[in-house]
Order: structure tokens, then C-alpha cells, then sequence
């Protein structure tokens, strides 16, 4: 696989990986044609195991080659990601300001008509789940546009493990969108085309994010390291709390230690 990616520019790299994990959210999507219910142990723990590789992947593939390319720095290795880190957590923290999370059980006032409601908490858990899904593809972006520097560990098993990792979480999320829609009365093709949609921001973030860090080299630890941060965020803010809030907390922390291990052997024997 990584020899098949070899032959394309970064910016193409990027663009191919999350063309997969807008896949992988379509994929969760379309099981509105399947079924009403899924097995809620089985998203947990895919929740969990998701949010393992982010957090492996957000040391191995995005701080810990941003920390490499930093060596030398007058101002110590550590300023750009430490930097970088904290200022994608508040990006994340702004745009949750801005739009608050929208659970499933999410209720609005009575005095709004039934129409209303369903129209708005549609709106709104797209919206929710499209502006998350933006850091992953600016992660997913940058980590292939940095290989074009050529100034950093990060290799392209790398990429393409942390584009994997993204793919798995987003399998649940397209599932989350789309049988809540339906269960308020949406056909399917409306719930899975809403579904898929809140993945579409990853293959854009993703190029923006590839093409930037490709011109502006400078810039690179920062922005790997605002990528890690923006993940660290998603993770702790919505993986963790997702999967775990239906009461399967061990089965979903034993997942997240999996998807952990998992992500740091491939980037090991891969890397």
C-alpha cells in the first residue's frame, strides 16, 4: 500500500486517504438501509479502539517528529509543539463555544412545533459532527504534507496508519448521524445522505492542510503539533465521553488500550 501512495504528490496522498475516511463515515451512514438498531457494545468499543490509535498517533505521527524538526531551535525544542498543541485544544474549545455538543438525547423547548424541533436538531448534529471532523483532516493533510519537507521522522506508514485510525472512528460517527435521523422519521436516503455528509470535510481540510504545510515549511512543527492538539481535543471531549456514556466503560477503556498498542506496534515495525 505504502509503495502504491509513493507515486503521488502529497497533496494527491492526502486527498486519497481521506477520500477512505469519508468512505469509512458513508459506510456507518448507509446502515440506515440495513437496520434500525446496532449492537451498542460494538460502537463502543470501536469508539474506544479509535481513540486509541488518535492518541498514538498524535504522539508518533504528529508531536514526536514536530519535536525532530525542532532540534537546534534557539528557543528550545519543545516551544513549537507545546505552542502548536495548546493553540489546536483551543481552536477545538472555540468551535465548541460556538456550536455546543448535540447528543442524541438532546431536547429544546416546548413551545417550539414538532417540525421545528426535528429541523433544528437535524441542523445541528450535522453541523456537529462536520466541524469535528475538520481537525482529522487537517491531521491527516499535514502529516502527508510534511513528508514533502523532508526534514522529519514522520514516514508514510505514518500517514497512512493515523488515516486508518481516523477511518475507524469515523465508521461510528456516519452511524450516529445518520439512525438518529432516521428515528425521528427522515427517509433512509435523506439519514444516510446526511450521514455521509458530515465526512466531507476531511478530504478538504485534508488538501488545505497538505498544501499549506507544503509551502510553508516554517510553519511545520507548529502545525503538526496544532494538529495533535486539535486531536488530543476531539478525543477526550467526544471519543471517550461517547463510548463510554452508554455504561460499557471497561469494555471501552480495554478498546482504547488496544487501538493504543496497535497504533504504536505499526508505527514501530512500519516506521
Amino acid at each position: 500500500m505504502a509503495d502504491f501512495f509513493m507515486y503521488f504528490s502529497p497533496v494527491t496522498q492526502a486527498l486519497m486517504a481521506t477520500l477512505f475516511t469519508w468512505g469509512m463515515t458513508a459506510f456507518g451512514a448507509a446502515l440506515v438501509f440495513a437496520t434500525r438498531t446496532i449492537n451498542q457494545r460494538l460502537l463502543d468499543s470501536m469508539l474506544g479502539f479509535a481513540g486509541g490509535i488518535m492518541i498514538a498517533a498524535s504522539y508518533w505521527s504528529l508531536l514526536a517528529p514536530a519535536i525532530d524538526m525542532s532540534n537546534g531551535n534557539s528557543v528550545g525544542a519543545w516551544f513549537p509543539s507545546a505552542i502548536g498543541f495548546l493553540m489546536g485544544g483551543v481552536f477545538l474549545w472555540g468551535i465548541d463555544t460556538v456550536l455546543p455538543h448535540l447528543h442524541p438525547n438532546t431536547s429544546f423547548g416546548k413551545a417550539e412545533g414538532y417540525q421545528a424541533k426535528k429541523r433544528k436538531r437535524s441542523t445541528l448534529l450535522v453541523l456537529a459532527i462536520t466541524l469535528h471532523n475538520i481537525p482529522e483532516g487537517l491531521a491527516v493533510g499535514i502529516t502527508f504534507g510534511a513528508l514533502a519537507s523532508g526534514g522529519t521522522e514522520a514516514s508514510l506508514s505514518d500517514a497512512l496508519t493515523l488515516a486508518l485510525g481516523i477511518g475507524i472512528q469515523n465508521f461510528p460517527e456516519g452511524v450516529a448521524v445518520s439512525m438518529p435521523l432516521r428515528a425521528e422519521g427522515m427517509s433512509r436516503r435523506k439519514s444516510f445522505f446526511y450521514g455521509q455528509l458530515s465526512g466531507m470535510a476531511e478530504p478538504v481540510a485534508a488538501v488545505i492542510g497538505a498544501f499549506a504545510v507544503a509551502i510553508i515549511e516554517p510553519l511545520l512543527p507548529y502545525a503538526l503539533s496544532f494538529a495533535a492538539g486539535a486531536m488530543i481535543f476531539v478525543v477526550a471531549e467526544e471519543v471517550i465521553p461517547a463510548s463510554q456514556e452508554k455504561g460499557n466503560k471497561d469494555l471501552a477503556s480495554m478498546s482504547l488500550m488496544v487501538g493504543f498498542v496497535v497504533m504504536m506496534i505499526l508505527d514501530v515495525a512500519l516506521g
